[in-house]
């Protein structure tokens, strides 16, 4: 690190960039940026998506991808080795990752370190402290890096990271770091308990750049199911993963009278397409649902302002892996789209049951058909929730209320925070 560079450089640790499926990572980033902040990205892992969202074209911070696997890059970790085993944190940096690994020993954690060694030694210039996207993985690099090069290191949780890990490791890590944000109250409550200072972990919402989202024209809901020419249009955006609860929907759709007109779109990538398309032929439904696949958000907008109803089945995995506040159901809101989920995790922090949307149980088909029954038959009542929620969305959930708290963490000065608090 260049004594002559000023350090002001937030140097920002994410399990991989861009992404399509973490449009609310871009839209902080590029808040970021437009407060003044300069910062410099850290990916562990390559791009797979063939597109990018508009968003990642406007964020001006540099990319440095680390060794996805040690074995593709033994030459740069060896250099990282050498260089970093000097600094004064690396003694204590290798105790904790030796204390994490023999409680999991896996080839990940492994990994973690030699990404970490990779880091600390190519330490963008002027970096004057770490921040992760994510409490597993991206966290475990920045916590390593951090104690060798003796930065501060901050983080934000969201979903997965929080509940696929072992309490011990995020307890530890939340009484390492300088600070923490988490997206919901739900995550927020639960991290709360594992810190020996619960002050540390703060509530954040994602929210929505509404300026990316206008308020969009009254859909005049008057479709009511009955006109094959008008079928109701159906819609959900999420990855073919199994705690979005595809399978379900599925089969709730299977249990929708037959005389009842209604398509359904999906749009997303996942490992588990093949065999929805297969449930779905097999359901007899093949020809009422249209597979989009991964799309750009502006598209995904498109389809958005084209819909009646937004449906996401979201479960809690065998694992333990559950959404958050999954971004989709507020960007559906601001297209005055009527939503129908399940009470999983903080879906209920936005949805109000009965009078923004309709909630139900995970894992239920059964109430989940007969939401969507009573969504698609009374269009006035699919009017009056997607005109609450885009009210609740705007009150509640403008990203822009939000941003100037996590900006204060990093030192800037901003307005007196009005927002309400819910934690």
């Amino acid at each position: 690190m260049s004594n002559s560079e000023p350090q002001n450089v937030i140097t920002v640790v994410l399990k991989g960039y861009p992404r399509l499926s973490e449009t609310f990572i871009a839209q902080e980033l590029l808040a970021l940026e437009k407060k003044g902040l300069r910062l410099h990205l850290i990916s562990l892992r390559h791009p797979t998506d063939k597109t990018t969202h508009p968003i990642h074209d406007e964020i001006q911070a540099p990319v440095t991808y680390l060794p996805e696997y040690l074995y593709q890059e033994p030459g740069r970790v060896w250099r990282a080795w050498k260089k970093a085993r000097h600094f004064p944190g690396y003694k204590k940096a290798k105790s904790i990752w030796i204390r994490d690994f023999l409680r999991g020993v896996t080839s990940n954690r492994g990994r973690r370190f030699g990404q970490a060694l990779v880091l600390a030694a190519e330490m963008p210039e002027g970096s004057r402290e770490l921040y992760a996207h994510f409490l597993h993985t991206p966290a475990s690099v920045a916590r390593y890096a951090a104690h060798m090069t003796g930065l501060d290191w901050s983080c934000s949780a969201h979903a997965k990271d929080i509940w696929t890990s072992e309490e011990w490791e995020l307890s530890e890590k939340l009484d390492d770091l300088k600070w923490l944000v988490t997206c919901t109250s739900f995550n927020t409550h639960y991290l709360r308990k594992l810190a020996s200072n619960p002050e540390t972990v703060s509530l954040l919402y994602h929210g929505l750049d509404l300026s990316r989202f206008p308020v969009a024209p009254d859909k005049n809901h008057v479709n009511d199911g009955r006109d094959a020419a008008a079928p109701v249009k159906i819609i959900s955006v999420g990855r073919a993963v199994t705690k979005k609860g595809y399978d379900d929907l599925l089969k709730a759709l299977a249990i929708l009278p037959e005389d009842l007109q209604w398509h359904f779109t999906h749009i997303g990538g996942g490992g588990l397409l093949k065999d929805l398309k297969q449930q779905a032929a097999e359901l007899g439904l093949s020809d009422r649902i249209t597979w989009r696949g991964a799309l750009s958000q502006k598209d995904v907008l498109e389809n958005l302002k084209a819909s009646d109803i937004f449906v996401l089945a979201s479960r809690i995995a065998d694992d333990g892996d559950r959404d958050g506040l999954p971004n989709v159901l507020m960007e559906a809101q601001s297209q005055k789209v009527a939503v129908v989920s399940t009470e999983v995790s903080a879906i209920p922090e936005l949805i109000e049951n009965g009078e923004s949307g309709l909630l139900v149980p995970q894992r239920d088909p059964v109430s989940l058909a007969a939401a969507l029954e009573n969504m698609i038959v009374f269009p006035a009542k699919r009017q009056a929730f997607a005109d609450r929620g885009d009210e609740i969305l705007r009150q509640k959930f403008d990203a822009s209320k939000w941003i100037d708290r996590l900006a204060a963490k990093f030192g800037l000065k901003t307005a007196p925070d009005k927002t309400d608090n819910p934690s």
